[in-house]
């Protein structure tokens, strides 16, 4: 086998730039930045906020569809 084909890898601390909590990574590059983790991301705290976004989408359809109707 061939000494040094691998990139050497760190163990790096990286804060979400969100909810300010830490995790560990193990990279090959110097700095990550992570803008959403697991902490704050709204899948997975149970945010309703998409859901809501969703009943926007469907009320902007039916005004659509009626408006087309008086065409």
């Amino acid at each position: 086998m061939k000494k040094d084909t691998h990139p050497k890898s760190e163990l790096l601390n990286i804060k979400c730039s969100t909810c300010n909590t830490k995790h560990e990574l193990l990279t090959t590059s110097n700095e990550v930045t992570i803008d959403v983790c697991s902490g704050c991301h709204a899948f997975y705290t149970g945010d309703n906020s998409i859901a809501r976004a969703a009943g926007r989408v469907e009320r902007f359809n039916r005004r659509v569809a009626s408006s087309n109707k008086k065409v």
